[in-house]
């Protein structure tokens, strides 16, 4: 598909329905590779499996349900190191029971498998560029590519725990903009090796003549900058995507000029869809004012659902599952979050007046006027906890179908945004709820595709209708395409 069809093609891979104008949403399933990723203590829940994260056969499981349901993606969480602020610095026992984001393993050695299981689902997974090297990472997301057949989606980030930058040999964090800059040219040095090391028709296969790679169609790419030096050239051939689907979400002034520099879909957060759409503006200015077409960045919101057959139902599931949550890991994910150790104030401590720690304050005054049913709150240690029991800092929706489809159909309009993370109470249990009670209600109202468009395709033609980065990306300046000679790539300017 040409670069010029990508932008009227149907942004989530779905056939165009002259009955069903109405734009549709993407859906991804959002998950992590560990017992408890946002509602800690709640593996223990019987039907839950994710205390068996570490085998593969779960990870296929789920794979198929969510591509038989039509789900876009599987987005796949990640961190470098324990969450240990709670209970004093390096303490990370208070994240033990709950197995709350501890343990954690590597998510990228699931997707060959999952994608072995399934034929259209499209996995994004996060990896750090602060703590590897850019040319041992360009050949391990390139292989997975090739595994995946293009399925793969790359979500940038740069880390952020203390406890990471140890573990990875560092006194200390690198201050949050370096890390931002270091990114940029990191990910130069990928473009190069991806786009730039071999040209598009290198790999000839010609058995007749012997001769598996044209002599003339791969190059060093000679990089020298501040923080890397790469002669190359890229030591894996071109996979389908070349470069994978690049997310990413940051939220500060640099991760957002990051993401709208680089970024082809946006994961971002918050507990109203109004404030939402202050974000989706701001990222959608800055990608045009590096003369990116807005419509080529897909912005995904994160939001719990708990749905039921009904609201009774849902409401129901709500306060079963609450009964399981583990306070101690709450705290943890609490502590990792956001840097602050609750177990230094009392426990009636009401911290929307608290004087001596204006984060805390800021951040619960803010959930004070925005998330719903909590007028007139006391925000103390357990109105905290329970806050977070079942879905993190995230937006939480409980209800029946309708009710559900109605909130979410609010947020996809008024936030401006082009789909949803959804994450997972339970596993099993939330994303079946979610295909028996939701998706056919969203498909009722002409929200969410009824097939895909095309069998196979790659992650960048599911989310923007494109099977290369479209020309307006900057990693197509690096591009050496088939019947043109090699470009010099210390000629381009990032």
């Amino acid at each position: 598909m040409t670069d010029a069809a990508a932008t009227t093609a149907p942004a989530t891979g779905a056939t165009a329905s002259t009955a069903s104008p109405k734009k549709q949403m993407i859906l991804n399933a959002f998950v992590m590779n560990t017992p408890g990723h946002q509602a800690a203590g709640l593996w223990n829940h019987p039907s839950n499996r994710t205390d068996e994260y570490n085998k593969l056969s779960f990870w296929t499981e789920l794979a198929k349900l969510l591509d038989d349901a039509g789900f876009h993606a599987m987005f796949i969480a990640d961190t470098l190191g324990p969450y240990d602020v709670y209970k004093g610095p390096g303490n990370f026992v208070p994240a033990l029971a709950a197995g709350a984001q501890f343990p954690v393993s590597d998510p990228l050695y699931l997707v060959p498998s999952m994608a072995a299981a399934t034929k259209n689902l499209v996995f994004g997974v996060t990896v750090s560029l602060t703590y590897d090297k850019p040319y041992a990472l360009a050949r391990r997301l390139s292989t997975v590519d090739h595994y995946s057949e293009g399925r793969l989606a790359w979500n940038i980030v740069t880390s952020y725990l203390d406890s990471a930058a140890k573990n990875h040999g560092l006194d200390d964090q690198i201050p949050h903009d370096e890390r931002y800059a270091i990114a940029h040219e990191y990910i130069e040095v990928l473009y190069k090796l991806w786009e730039g090391s071999f040209r598009d028709d290198a790999v000839i296969k010609d058995r007749a003549k012997g001769v598996y790679i044209s002599e003339d169609a791969v190059q060093k790419i000679n990089h020298v900058g501040k923080y890397f030096n790469v002669p190359g050239p890229h030591f894996v051939e071109p996979s389908p995507q070349r470069t994978p689907f690049l997310f990413q979400a940051g939220v500060s002034t640099a991760g957002n000029d990051f993401g709208g520099k680089h970024g082809e879909a946006i994961f971002i957060g918050g507990q109203t869809p109004e404030l939402l759409r202050k974000t989706t503006d701001n990222i959608r200015q800055v990608a045009a004012s590096h003369g990116r077409d807005p419509n080529h960045v897909k912005i995904i919101a994160g939001v719990h659902l708990i749905v039921g057959a009904d609201d009774e139902d849902a409401k129901r599931q709500e306060t079963e599952l609450k009964q399981y949550a583990n306070t101690e890991g709450a705290l943890a994910l609490f502590g990792g979050w956001t840097g602050v150790d609750l177990s230094k104030y009392d426990d009636d401590q009401d911290f929307r007046f608290l004087d001596d720690n204006p984060r805390i304050q800021s951040i619960v005054n803010r959930w004070a006027a925005t998330v719903p049913g909590t007028e007139g709150q006391v925000w103390t240690k357990r109105a905290i906890v329970e806050f977070l029991s079942v879905g993190g800092l995230g937006a939480k929706i409980v209800g029946g179908p309708q009710k559900v489809a109605d909130e979410l159909e609010h947020w996809f309009e008024v936030g401006g945004v082009d789909g949803f993370n959804l994450a997972h109470v339970t596993n099993p249990g939330s994303f079946e709820d979610i295909i028996k009670y939701l998706l056919p209600e969203l498909r009722r109202r002409g929200r969410f595709r009824e097939g895909v468009e095309k069998e196979g395709a790659t992650a960048r033609e599911v989310f923007i209708g494109s099977a290369r980065l479209p020309s307006d990306h900057p990693g197509s300046k690096y591009t050496w395409r088939a019947g043109q000679p090699a470009p010099n790539l210390a000629d381009i300017k990032p």
